[in-house]
């Protein structure tokens, strides 16, 4: 099953945020129901934080992996992403999944 592309993207983000990219990496299809059905809640929740400028996770030609794309404008609006999403039905139904992500500070050189 393909779902839609999600998220949000605002241009231009300023020296300072927070950026992660990466993939999830479902170990079987188990795993990849639960995403498709606890994404819808967590992609909304995610873009009504405060401080959220980008927010995508994304199905691939492999039906167990999934591209994420997250921005933050900043340190602390990346942090209290993680807090949320420590106590959320997200989590709780997907901790168990693979992640291979990279995080970093964009410095806003060319």
């Amino acid at each position: 099953m393909t779902a839609e592309p999600t998220g949000s993207t605002r241009p231009d983000p300023a020296p300072g945020a927070v950026a992660l990219t990466g993939r999830l990496l479902c170990a079987d299809l188990d795993e990849a129901a639960a995403v498709r059905e606890h994404l819808p809640e967590h992609v909304a929740l995610t873009l009504a934080e405060p401080g959220c400028l980008r927010f995508a996770v994304e199905p691939t030609e492999d039906p167990l992996v999934w591209t994420v794309s997250e921005l933050f404008e900043d340190q602390l609006a990346f942090d209290a992403h993680q807090a949320r999403v420590r106590s959320s039905r997200w989590f709780e139904a997907t901790s168990a999944i693979a992640r291979d992500y990279t995080v970093e500070t964009l410095t806003g050189e060319v």
